[in-house]
Order: structure tokens, then sequence, then C-alpha cells
């Protein structure tokens, strides 16, 4: 987390934070994540109190000052209060919000449960907003093989290389540029990703991922290297970031009118492709994507329903219906029957 934002938080927080990094392993990227949730919290509780000065803008409310005194008068009532304010004032999506109601309630429960500093968590009740669920966009087969077509340059080698371990391997975006020599195994055919909470988790790569890597270490700098230990280098002699990975993805992207698909993308993509194409149980699937909960990877099988419900639908017999029963004439000595 940086420093500047750590000196603007109050000791009570800063402590939180402080072990959602330590304690729970959190990235700083999360951490900071958390801090943002809770400001965005209490400059609303000191904006509905009258504890800054008129026409103070929300942005520039300092929370410094908060202490236990004030967290101990937070009520049910004015969280589901600060709810409405961002959803309607703050136009909030329901899964930002829902991300909100996370970090209030992991804070409301640390006080709680772990430094025994209020005696009742405030928001143990609290619901979470129901956001709609949305089935993840991906690149058919055949695009993934168009975009690959497209990689060019004086950093051939190495654009394609990212491109593969991202359609392959269904890392994150982080996860790559994180990417250092040592942790692909040549021997044993592995690589080692970190993701998030710095979890570590060993993915097999296939012949096209290591062909790729094979081709562009050959082709890779190795001379006044600021980051000698990176495997992806920029033109700069430094680790690449993550904006010339997006830039270079998107350019690839709109090289086959997909522009409006981003790095994230390519995850679903992998995942996708892997469990349609593959049949990759989905626990498997689980833990190469590197998710904590098997529900989140399950979102990939609902892709795989809505597949089979089309193929029913194509069926030549699906439109055919069974006609009224025909009336046979028999004759008998009675007459017809």
């Amino acid at each position: 987390m940086k420093p500047e934002l750590l000196a603007e938080a109050p000791p009570i927080i800063k402590e939180f934070l402080g072990y959602m990094g330590t304690i729970r392993g959190k990235s700083p990227k999360t951490v900071e994540e958390y801090y943002f949730d809770l400001r965005t919290f209490f400059r609303y509780i000191k904006q509905k109190r009258n504890l800054v000065p008129p026409n103070t803008k929300f942005e520039e409310i300092r929370i410094s000052d908060v202490d236990l005194a004030l967290i101990k008068t937070i009520t049910l009532t004015n969280v589901y209060e600060y709810m409405n304010f961002l959803a309607t004032e703050r136009n909030n999506l329901a899964s930002t919000r829902s991300r909100k109601v996370s970090s209030l309630r992991t804070f409301f429960k640390y006080l709680t449960n772990k430094t025994g500093k209020l005696d009742t968590n405030p928001v143990q009740e609290l619901e979470t907003p129901k956001a709609k669920k949305s089935l993840p966009k991906y690149l058919t087969l055949e695009q993934c093989l168009e975009l690959l077509s497209k990689v060019d340059g004086s950093t051939k080698e190495r654009d394609y290389c990212i491109l593969v371990l991202f359609l392959n391997c269904g890392m994150r975006l982080s996860e790559l540029v994180s990417l250092n020599l040592n942790d692909v195994n040549h021997n044993k055919k592995t690589i080692r990703i970190v993701g998030k909470g710095n979890k570590e988790r060993i993915v097999y790569l296939n012949e096209a991922c290591i062909d790729a890597i094979n081709r562009y270490i050959t082709v890779r700098p190795k001379d006044a290297l600021i980051d000698k230990n990176a495997l992806f280098i920029s033109k700069q002699r430094k680790r690449i970031s993550p904006k010339t990975v997006q830039y270079l993805v998107k350019k690839y992207l709109s090289e086959i009118e997909l522009e409006d698909y981003s790095v994230h993308k390519l995850r679903h993509t992998a995942a996708t492709l892997m469990y349609q194409h593959g049949h990759v149980d989905i626990r498997v699937l689980k833990d190469i994507l590197g998710h904590e909960n098997l529900g989140t990877t399950e979102i990939y099988t609902h892709l795989s329903n809505e597949q089979m419900a089309n193929a029913s639908e194509a069926n030549p017999l699906s439109h055919v219906k069974q006609r009224e029963p025909l009336k046979i004439q028999i004759k008998n000595k009675k007459g017809p029957v």
C-alpha cells in the first residue's frame, strides 16, 4: 500500500490494514481497496452527521480522526442508508456495492472477533446486494487462431508468448507481468504463478506454451537489464508493465475487430476452451485459474449449459411435433370400429 495513503488512515484502520496485509496475506492492491472502501464509508458518516465544515467536498473529507468512539456508534441502519447513498448518489453498481459490503463485514468482524474492541458486530445481519449474473465474454477457437496470426513486429516473439500464456494458462494480468525466469521449470514443463494474496500455484505448460517460451527466450534482451529476473522485458530494458501488456493485447484484438475486449477476456477464453473443448473437471479448472471458491469457477459451466441448449435447438427434429392420432377404420361384421 502506498505510504501517502497509509499516512491518511487513522490508527484503528492502519491496524486493520496491517492485519490484512501481514496476517491474512492480502496483496498491496487488495489492502488499498479495503482502505478506499472504508474511507468512502467514513466520509459518508462524517458528512451525514455534520462532522465536517459546510460545503466540504466529499472527496476532501479526511478520516484521520475516526476513532473507536465513533465506530461504536455505527448501526445497521447507518450502513443501509450508506448503501442507498452509493446506489442513488454515486451510481455504484450492485457488484461495487457488494464489494463495499464485504469490506465493511471484514472490518467489523476484525474489531469484534480478532481484537475484541467491539462487543457486538453491527453489520452481522448485513445483506449483500444481489448483482445480476452475466456470462463472461470470450473468444472462439477461430478468433484465437486469428488473433495469434496477427502478431508481428520487432517484439513478435515476446508478444506471441504473452498471448499464448494468456490463452492457454488463463492467468491474470498481474500474474503475467510478475513472472520471473526461474518460475518456468523446463524439465517438469510447469510454470509457477503467484496469484491473489501471494498464493502460489503450479500450472502445467502444453506444447504451444513451451515452444513460445523457448522462442522468446532466444531473443529476450540480456544486457543492461533493470530487472534481470523478469521473464517479460520491455523496450526500456525493465520488467514489462501492466499498461504495456494491455496496450499490445488491445492492439492485436483491434486487428480482428474485437477492440471492445480486454486482457481479462483472454482469461475467460482460456477457461472456456479448457472446460468446453478439453472436458476439464470444474475442480481442476478452479486450481488452474487460482480461484478461491468453486462458485467463482462455476460460471463456465453455465456457458456449457447454454451451448447444450443451443445444440438441442439445432437438431433437425427439434420442431417436429406429434400429430393427431390417425383414425383407423377396421371393418368387421358389425361395421367400422
